[in-house]
């Protein structure tokens, strides 16, 4: 990586998920939509809630805190569904609150420390410092790739 990439400046949405601040990169998100009811899939895995018609097409939503171990997203009017995509595919993914936009450079993302969870290591890409702790940096490729081997 060139010393310019490493300072560029890089945006991320911040959300809550089972009290865990986590965010993915701005260009990622679609939109941020108030949470609606889902239509359930029978025999889908406990972090996929459903589907949802957006516009036409119909999209899986994940309960982001259950799919990383962290308890099911209790039910509250204030819960969200970040829609964003990746690799061509969309999905919802519901969590409790949307936080904000958060600018830094790519040298303020820190490595994921050595745990020794898999899933975790390859879902979350890194961390970064903010004022209330860390917020972990979310690789959807990972999470959507982990969700779709348990779905079959």
């Amino acid at each position: 990586m060139s010393e310019e990439n490493a300072k560029s400046e890089v945006e991320f949405v911040t959300f809550s998920a089972g009290d865990q601040s986590f965010s993915i990169e701005i260009t990622q998100v679609r939109e941020i939509r108030r949470w609606s009811p889902v239509t359930a899939l029978p025999h889908a895995p406990q972090e996929v809630l459903g589907v949802m018609n957006l516009r036409g097409s119909v999209i899986p939503i994940y309960d982001l805190a259950a799919r990383f171990g962290l308890g099911q997203t209790p039910e509250n009017p204030r819960n969200v569904i970040v829609v964003a995509m990746h690799g061509g595919q969309t999905v919802g993914l519901l969590v409790e609150a949307v936080s904000e936009i958060l600018s830094v450079s790519r040298d303020q993302i820190q490595e994921t420390p050595d745990i020794r969870s898999e899933m975790a290591r390859q879902s979350i890409t890194g961390v970064i410092p903010i004022e209330a702790g860390m917020t972990r940096v979310i690789d959807l490729g990972a999470v959507l790739h982990q969700a779709g081997r348990t779905l079959q």
